[in-house]
């Protein structure tokens, strides 16, 4: 991959932990500078941050944040100091209205004549209150953008439909691994009196809907309840374990897992189960060869878990989560299967390597 030349800044609301591979590998690939600038998430977010990057100049802000749920806006102080200062050639920037200084960054680097690249999720359809004009402007908003790259072909399709040229949108599907350095695992079809091994790996909070699993697994016919191992920490630990307790005893809990603790619990699982939103542990599970059920969520996991590796189900359908468990853990022949399709997917498709040459792809073609 031929690096950027230009010196490329990047606007982020949070700079979350698990972000950092991507920019450092994206300021290697840009010689002449990448400059980051971040502020802090609302306590209640809980999200882990990095004071510093290798590969990048990581400035920090001071972020205001405004109202809560939809109202939620945030002013990032400090945001054009911080690009008078690093005065990029090529800047990107959330494509999200709700971050009111992305507009003051917006018309400073038209004033030079220097592009602007928007990332962004998608432009999902408004519902609720005067969704028309929430609409017009958003649209308004985004069309300001030089270039927009997203996470997915659905985003990609969103931004085409409001009008946003669609040879100006990139994708990149979210990765936050680079490619697997180590071979598919060998796993062997479960004897017929061993249970499968079912994964899960996350925060313990409300909207990761472990307490869906739970439930789901305790429902399936016996010879199909697997044997469930949960894998993090939380605010919901204690209350997960006492419904563990109450009807399904066999889910073991061990707490929050790193390096080859980790590691290990992904080569030992038959397959991998998201039941709530995100979905950062997704491409691990798939580079140790795990098929995946994930709930649908902001449409960033549709390029990464599809028919041939996995299952996409409805968010909060308990229903839906026990079928599919059931449908899964009846063929284990077939989960290996598709474990191996999870496996070339992140090898060639949905990696680091390959979401940080998109990115250059389309910072070339902003200055062309």
């Amino acid at each position: 991959m031929n690096p950027f030349t230009g010196r490329v800044g990047l606007i982020q609301r949070v700079l979350p932990e698990y972000r950092a591979p991507f920019f450092n590998a994206l300021g290697a690939a840009c010689p002449s500078g990448l400059g980051v600038f971040a502020g802090q998430p609302k306590p209640e977010e809980m999200i882990k941050t990095v004071e510093s990057l290798e590969g990048a100049r990581l400035t920090r802000g001071t972020n205001l944040h405004l109202f809560k749920d939809r109202l939620y806006v945030c002013i990032q102080l400090g945001l054009l100091r911080w690009l008078e200062a690093f005065n990029p050639e090529v800047l990107i920037v959330e494509a999200n209205p709700r971050y009111l200084r992305t507009r003051a960054a917006l018309r400073w680097m038209h004033r030079q004549g220097r592009p602007v690249i928007g990332w962004g999720l998608g432009a999902p359809p408004i519902s609720g209150l005067l969704p028309g004009l929430r609409h017009t402007r958003r649209t308004r908003f985004i069309r300001q953008f030089d270039l927009l790259i997203t996470y997915s072909q659905t985003g990609a399709d969103e931004y085409a439909r409001i009008g946003f040229p669609l040879d100006r949108i990139f994708v990149a599907a979210n990765a936050v691994s680079p490619a697997p350095s180590h071979p598919l695992p060998d796993r062997p079809v479960p004897s017929g009196d061993q249970p499968a091994r079912v994964l899960f790996v996350g925060r313990l909070q409300a909207r990761k809907q472990v307490d869906n699993l739970l439930q789901a697994c305790a429902r399936l016919p016996q010879p199909l309840q697997p044997m469930l191992v949960i894998v993090g920490d939380g605010p919901e630990r204690e209350r997960l374990q006492a419904l563990a307790g109450e009807i399904y005893p066999q889910a073991v809990f061990t707490g929050a897992l790193y390096g080859d603790a980790l590691a290990e619990q992904f080569r030992c699982a038959d397959l991998f189960v998201l039941p709530g939103t995100g979905g950062l542990a997704i491409q691990q599970a798939m580079s140790y060869g795990l098929p995946v059920i994930a709930a649908e969520a902001d449409g960033t996991q549709a390029d990464l878990v599809r028919p041939a590796n996995g299952w996409q189900i409805p968010p909060n359908d308990l229903p839906a989560l026990q079928s599919t468990l059931a449908e899964a853990l009846a063929d284990i022949s077939t989960l290996r299967q598709m474990g191996a399709e999870s496996y070339r997917i992140v090898a060639e498709e949905v990696n680091l390597e390959n979401m940080v040459a998109v990115f250059i792809r389309a910072l070339k073609r902003s200055m062309s």
